[in-house]
């Protein structure tokens, strides 16, 4: 079985008016897609921001939550921030994850529009249940991915839809969602 990671790219990325900037990073999606990437057994959840001040600011909210009065009151959060790593690039991110796994691995990127290379959520599922190759779910924050980003990911899963038009999930319920698809029960 392939082992899976995820990405959350703060920057670079789009706003709503497609400029490119950086994001910054949310006390709710550090906690949410930690305890996601743990209900979902993921390896590593990588946090990518290129500010150490937002670095910074990461560690230190997941920093009470690993030590002291927060680690006791909380285990459980504890224990889902074990899996989160604060890197600048996501080349860091899939260097770690290459020199830990002996190869690099499968970029997955995840938009709310379809591309020719996008495969369904069977079809992913499959390939991490019967692969070896390590996954990389890549997460865009606000309007997401850049396009050269998306272009340069090896594919890309289908976009989410509900029963109405409306289409912008938050990016950790799109990251639940997608977690589920591919690794629930």
């Amino acid at each position: 079985m392939g082992r899976v990671y995820l990405a959350l790219i703060h920057a670079p990325v789009y706003n709503k008016n497609g400029m490119v900037v950086a994001t910054s990073i949310t006390n709710l999606d550090l906690h949410d897609i930690a305890r996601s990437a743990a209900t979902y057994d993921v390896v590593r959840y990588y946090v990518i921001h290129p500010a150490e001040a937002q670095q910074a600011l990461a560690k230190r909210i997941m920093g009470f939550w690993q030590e002291g009065y927060g680690a006791e009151y909380n285990p459980d959060r504890k224990e889902a921030f074990a899996r989160v790593q604060v890197v600048s690039t996501l080349d860091e991110a899939v260097a770690q994850i290459e020199a830990a796994e002996g190869q690099p691995p499968l970029r997955v990127a995840t938009d709310a529009r379809i591309y020719p290379n996008t495969i369904s959520y069977t079809q992913m599922r499959s390939r991490i249940e019967e692969g070896e190759e390590p996954i990389l779910l890549l997460f865009g924050t606000g309007w997401g991915l850049l396009q050269e980003e998306v272009a340069k990911a090896d594919v890309i899963l289908g976009p989410i839809f509900g029963p109405g038009a409306y289409n912008h999930l938050s990016v950790r319920s799109a990251a639940a969602i997608i977690l589920d698809r591919l690794r629930g029960h």
